[in-house]
């Protein structure tokens, strides 16, 4: 039994939607929706109710995914609204992530688990600085296959021009990303479904597919690290009831890797040794346990291990240190100055922390570094220096998505204040 053919389900696409705002990110999944027979019919009622209530002349398909009042009644996307859809070839989870820059921190959270990212464009705009920033994010987050959807074609009479302006633009600005591996370009209209789920005939130009048919087709390999065991501890079982008197065991999900009974592991920071005696769950024990199994670990030898230790194998062990290099994306109004002190979690571990030095900010739109201007203020991504208060056990982001990220938050409001990927 292997973890991609047997457990992590290949059928399965996470993307996520970004772009400006009005770029038209929730008419185009509302038209996704629509097309592909994905919404009930009471659904479809309640939003022409709403439509006709508007005084709008056609149903408004945004109002599928905007789910908060404030969103119903401004228009616009606030929150992650999180859809599931299927069709015959594949299941979908889209996260439909707000356009304005100050909910920029919401495109992190709903692009953290994409394996694929939707940017739209309007045609007449262009590719502008939230187009830019959205991109950046995506390769910062090693998204390795985006689309980019030059919407509201309709709006510049389905000019092959418009199109390819926008990809040459685009292209330009994206051959600096070493994360991003394909970039697929559609041209499409949401409100009326040009080149949506059915290819248009108003663009007889382009010869590519349907956002749909590429988002059915698009290969997505497993992002998961199954070759370095990782298994942070988030909770000790202790029963002490008659039937489990002596059962200790340690709960959390795989991080990385696989475990089996008989595995030799190291535990961490103690560096103690011992032998993976069972692996269990609600339905019984496993075989093997890999990511993203949750899963409970009992451990040949009683040793002392707490929430935020970490299980490992012996030969391929995390680096061990209290000393990390980040890029961060600011989420905070209050900003990020040198000698800042915050609360770190990372994985199921959490520390005080302090930064030791911002080493330069990000230039959106031409990716260059900015050194000299270190305040991070909301929305800005840059690299950063920090110091634990007690070991960390990680790895660089772009071996595991898991062990390398973490974020920071207000000791005294709770607030996270950024999101942190260790390089």
């Amino acid at each position: 039994m292997t973890p991609d053919a047997n457990y992590l389900d290949m059928d399965l696409l996470r993307f996520t939607t970004a772009g400006s705002v009005d770029d038209g990110k929730s008419t185009l999944i509302g038209r996704l929706l629509y097309d592909s027979k994905a919404i009930f019919e009471d659904q479809l009622e309640a939003v022409r109710r709403v439509s006709e209530t508007r005084g709008d002349h056609e149903v408004d398909l945004a109002l599928l995914t905007d789910g908060l009042k404030a969103e119903r009644e401004q228009g616009i996307t606030i929150d992650v609204a999180y859809r599931y859809f299927a069709t015959p070839k594949r299941k979908f989870i889209i996260a439909d992530t707000p356009g304005h820059i100050q909910y920029t921190r919401n495109m992190v959270t709903g692009a953290s688990t994409a394996n694929l990212a939707i940017i739209l464009v309007d045609a007449r705009h262009g590719v502008i600085e939230q187009t830019c920033r959205h991109a950046f994010i995506a390769n910062l987050l090693r998204i390795q296959q985006v689309v980019l959807c030059v919407n509201k074609m309709d709006l510049v009479d389905y000019r092959q021009e418009s199109f390819e302006e926008i990809v040459k633009s685009f292209s330009d600005f994206a051959s600096r990303f070493d994360s991003i591996v394909n970039i697929e370009f559609i041209p499409i209209s949401a409100l009326n479904g040009d080149n949506v789920v059915h290819k248009s005939n108003n663009m007889p130009w382009y010869q590519g597919p349907s956002l749909l048919y590429h988002l059915e087709h698009v290969f997505i390999g497993s992002d998961a690290n199954h070759v370095d065991a990782r298994f942070p501890v988030q909770y000790v079982i202790r029963p002490q009831t008659q039937e489990f008197h002596d059962f200790r065991g340690y709960a959390g999900r795989v991080a990385g890797g696989v475990f089996k009974p008989g595995d030799e592991v190291k535990v961490l920071p103690s560096g103690f040794s011992t032998k993976v005696k069972e692996i269990v769950t609600a339905d019984g024990a496993l075989e093997e346990a890999f990511h993203p199994h949750s899963v409970t670990v009992t451990l040949e030898d009683d040793l002392d291990i707490s929430r935020g230790d970490m299980i490992v194998k012996p030969n391929n062990p995390p680096e061990v240190g209290q000393d990390i290099e980040a890029m961060v994306c600011w989420f905070s109004e209050k900003p990020l100055a040198a000698r800042g002190k915050y609360v770190l979690r990372h994985t199921s571990k959490e520390v005080k922390a302090l930064v030791r030095e911002v080493r330069y900010k990000v230039n959106i739109n031409t990716l260059h570094k900015i050194e000299d201007d270190l305040e991070l203020r909301l929305n800005d991504i840059g690299r950063i220096s920090l110091r634990a208060s007690s070991p960390l056990f990680y790895d660089s982001y772009k071996r595991n998505r898991l062990t390398g990220s973490f974020i920071l938050i207000d000791e005294f409001t709770n607030e996270t204040v950024a999101t942190g990927m260790i390089v």
